[in-house]
């Protein structure tokens, strides 16, 4: 045989004569959960880097709303003076009328108690 016919002779074969060997069969094996591992390993690190990127975004959008509102004043301050002096003379008024009710209520009693002196008393003997 020459080296033509031997190379000829490996190359073409029936399927049934080839049977993988058992350190084959561990080889692929092997080679087949490496290849596993890596897409498990790649999968998680593409999955950490969207979860970072979805973070970082949600705290920007946060920092960028906190600093918004810190920069836009919902409430001026000549607003609130306004309200503060508004509640001190509410407050002024209110008592005001409260101590006028108390007097018209202490000069009720002053007559309802002369009144009542009055008949228990008759104008003859004062």
């Amino acid at each position: 045989m020459t080296d033509l016919d031997q190379e000829s002779s490996m190359i073409v074969s029936p399927p049934e004569e080839i049977q993988p060997t058992p350190t084959q069969t561990d080889d692929v094996r092997q080679e087949t959960a490496a290849l596993i591992d890596a897409i498990r390993k790649r999968a998680l690190s593409e999955i950490q880097a969207a979860g970072d990127l979805t973070r970082e975004t949600y705290l920007n959008a946060v920092r960028q709303a906190r600093e918004a509102i810190e920069q836009t004043q919902l409430i001026e301050p000549h607003q609130i003076e306004q309200s503060v002096q508004q509640l001190q003379q509410d407050a002024e008024s209110n008592w005001h009328t409260v101590v006028k009710e108390v007097e018209d209520f202490g000069h009720r009693l002053s007559e309802a108690a002369k009144a009542a002196w009055d008949k228990l008393v008759p104008p003859e003997q004062k």
